[in-house]
């Protein structure tokens, strides 16, 4: 029970991080790293089962931040990166990596990246040990240290 209130009040502190400086979150990249992270965490245990998906799909599109693209853009950004780790999952996995780490150097996008997997890893109230090691790669994809995540 501790932990799930520690998760619950980070991911609270996190949202509201994100909301602060949500004018500062409209680049392209940023939108493109965002859904790759999404993607990464969906498929973090090797399958992504259609209730995740749509759960993961409801999550992007109602996530203030993310309010400043378009939900259908974003929505077809996720889904093609899920459907490109779905169809191979070591190039899918790069390849998302790879987009993550176009971010690397804007320390500000950078950390929303994280933030933004980290919340969508929690909101069914689980950060399970394989959303936690997608997220560790992500943070050393954009080298940043994992403990500022608490990971």
């Amino acid at each position: 029970m501790a932990l799930w209130n520690r998760l619950k009040e980070s991911a609270q502190t996190m949202q509201a991080q994100l909301e602060e400086r949500r004018n500062e979150l409209r680049g392209g990249a940023f939108r493109d790293a965002s859904m790759a992270v999404c993607a990464l965490v969906a498929a973090a245990d090797g399958t992504v089962e259609p209730a995740e998906r749509r759960r993961v799909s409801y999550l992007i599109a109602n996530n203030e931040v993310l309010r400043n693209f378009p939900a259908d853009e974003l929505r077809s950004l996720f889904e093609d990166r899920l459907d490109a780790i779905a169809a191979d999952r070591e190039r899918g996995r790069a390849d998302a990596l790879q987009e993550i780490a176009k971010v690397r150097r804007k320390p500000l996008e950078a950390r929303a990246v994280v933030q933004i997997g980290i919340l969508i890893a929690g909101a069914d109230g689980r950060f399970d040990l394989a959303e936690r090691a997608v997220v560790r790669e992500v943070c050393q994809a954009l080298d940043l240290p994992p403990h500022e995540f608490d990971l």
